[in-house]
């Protein structure tokens, strides 16, 4: 479908309930990631790799296929809100992915400033350095059309979600406190979510927004009609607006 072109997001997570299932001990989850890490980046280079490390079988001149369109293949760091994963990426000069689906969104931007200090000091091209802000979302014709579309499925998932980990459900106040200006979703109508983009932007200056259109089971027709607001209505002002703030 995409002609060849991919890319990789890749994350600890949150969710650490396969580490037994893999054999796994949670008390090596930042060398096993580190490991899996340094793996990926080689895959990406030759078609036969050459490699060992400490958690898997090495790897000796194994070919490894398809290749992407792409060389070497886009590898972004997803980081959740830890110092250390922020600056494994920046060491790297890998594009950091920062992934924001709670609180107050401004409370990121120290994490965005410790990226682009570290790959400074690491001697990385500034312009490589590369940030996109990874967030739930979803778009209606108006704004509170857009919440009461979303929210059903959303508190379903989450509640769903926090039963297994003991979390409360989650309410509807504060849903719509989620969905404001400074809140983590972008749900909304078109003018506010662009609002929201830009005001975002000024916080962290980033090149991309990843958007998760609609959390749990939606209609697919609702969900087809928020990704066309956010391509026709939303995209093409966010992008004027940002060249014309940057011209």
């Amino acid at each position: 479908m995409s002609l060849g072109w991919a890319e990789i997001m890749a994350g600890r997570g949150s969710f650490i309930e396969s580490f037994p299932l893999f054999g796994y001990d949670l008390k090596d989850y930042d060398a096993l990631f580190s490991e899996k890490l340094d793996l990926l980046l080689q895959l990406r280079e030759p078609e036969q790799v050459t490699w060992s490390g400490r958690f898997r079988p090495p790897l000796s001149g194994q070919g490894v296929y398809p290749r992407p369109v792409q060389s070497p293949l886009p590898v972004w760091v997803v980081v959740g809100g830890t110092p250390q994963s922020v600056v494994r990426a920046a060491t790297l000069g890998l594009p950091m992915a920062l992934a924001i689906i709670g609180g107050n969104p401004a409370q990121f931007a120290p994490f965005v400033d410790l990226y682009h200090e570290t790959g400074r000091q690491a001697g990385h091209d500034p312009t490589r350095l590369r940030v996109s802000i990874n967030s739930h979302g979803y778009l209606a014709d108006g704004a509170q059309q857009a919440v009461d579309e979303a929210f059903p499925s959303f508190a379903q998932v989450m509640n769903k979600i926090g039963r297994e980990r003991g979390w409360p459900p989650m309410s509807r106040g504060q849903f719509e406190a989620s969905c404001a200006l400074r809140g983590a979703n972008f749900v909304g109508s078109p003018n506010e979510v662009i609002e929201k983009i830009l005001h975002q932007h000024e916080l962290f200056g980033h090149q991309r927004l990843l958007l998760q259109i609609s959390i749990g089971t939606m209609p697919h027709a609702q969900v087809m009609h928020a990704i066309e607001l956010l391509g026709t209505m939303v995209a093409p002002v966010v992008r004027a607006e940002i060249a014309r703030q940057t011209a």
